[in-house]
């Protein structure tokens, strides 16, 4: 895979780091070739590209950590949560310009995090078991420190303080990252969106891509002014981020600005109407999220596939074997 491979906690995870991209265009054609690549190369092993948050039989005592110096460290340092972190997740990256506040844009677009969580969810199973949550992986990565949202920080002046402070005190090396859910990078001029689940498949990624891109730039270009930290704003965005991991698509959340109980379509609707689409890509992205959020994401339908397994007669491990081979082939496609 070359440049655009990158090693991962587990001996049985890999990374694959994309190029920037100006367009959906391109990212579908990268990533096209390269999950191509990946299929035959581990097709040649005897092996498959399980391309989801969780795998529903896998074992996390049994995996082999990585075992270089960064890897070591992180291991040695977070014992058991870091073990039991058999985790796969969707980050995506969108530049934001020399002298605009990262931390006022990340308060700006915090309300909507939950929502891309709910159109990504692929982590229903857990350690052969149907967890109830349609993302467990989010309840996993609520273990870690510095996992969550992000923190109530006003702006990067806040931001740069809060850093120093856990660096002064040993909470954080120099070297050390947030894993917020969505967050300033450290080694790019961007904010990540990190909160998303892996999608088996590769239009769905990129409709969550191209939304939140699509988020991002308008909030660039509209930029009013400096947004106030709102107590009541967070509470709502923390409420509907534990209904995202427990209900995915199915959930009742609260709207964005009657606070109403509203469905998932409707919370898509609101987005929509907030941020009307102004491009092909942007267009694109609505249509193919609300068709995920009409049919369901791949944690509704690997459920589907184990409940049709135990109505054929399977055991758990024919079960759970039919949901693995549904995950391989929607990866393939």
């Amino acid at each position: 895979m070359g440049e655009h491979h990158a090693e991962e906690m587990f001996c049985s995870q890999i990374e694959l780091v994309s190029p920037i991209f100006d367009n959906l265009h391109q990212a579908r054609s990268f990533f096209t070739q390269y999950r191509q690549r990946l299929n035959c190369a581990l097709a040649e092993q005897g092996l498959g590209l399980y391309c989801a948050a969780s795998h529903p039989g896998a074992q996390w005592r049994r995996q082999q950590p990585r075992r270089t110096p960064h890897y070591r460290q992180l291991f040695d340092d977070y014992q058991a949560v870091a073990r039991r972190s058999l985790l796969s997740g969707l980050h995506v990256h969108v530049g934001v310009p020399a002298g605009y506040d990262r931390m006022q844009l990340i308060n700006r677009l915090l309300y909507w995090l939950p929502l891309f969580l709910v159109l990504s969810t692929s982590s229903p199973m857990w350690c052969g078991q149907v967890t109830g949550y349609r993302s467990y992986r989010r309840v996993v990565c609520g273990e870690w420190p510095h996992m969550g949202l992000p923190e109530a920080l006003p702006d990067w002046t806040a931001y740069l303080r809060y850093r120093a402070l856990l660096q002064r005190t040993g909470a954080l090396d120099a070297q050390g990252d947030f894993w917020w859910a969505l967050r300033p990078s450290r080694r790019f001029p961007t904010v990540e969106l990190r909160i998303c689940d892996a999608c088996p498949r590769l239009e769905d990624g990129l409709a969550i891509a191209g939304l939140f891109r699509h988020l991002v730039e308008h909030e660039l270009q509209s930029r009013p002014g400096v947004r106030r930290m709102n107590r009541e704003l967070r509470w709502v965005t923390q409420e509907n981020y534990w209904r995202a991991c427990r209900y995915g698509r199915q959930g009742t959340f609260i709207g964005v600005r009657d606070e109403q109980p509203v469905s998932a379509a409707g919370w898509l609707a609101q987005l929509e109407a907030l941020v009307p689409a102004v491009t092909v890509d942007a267009e694109r992205s609505f249509r193919h999220a609300a068709r995920i959020v009409s049919e369901g994401t791949s944690a509704e339908r690997q459920l589907a596939v184990f409940e049709q397994a135990r109505a054929q007669g399977c055991d758990l491990r024919g079960m759970l074997r039919a949901v693995v081979l549904q995950v391989l082939r929607e990866a393939r496609d």
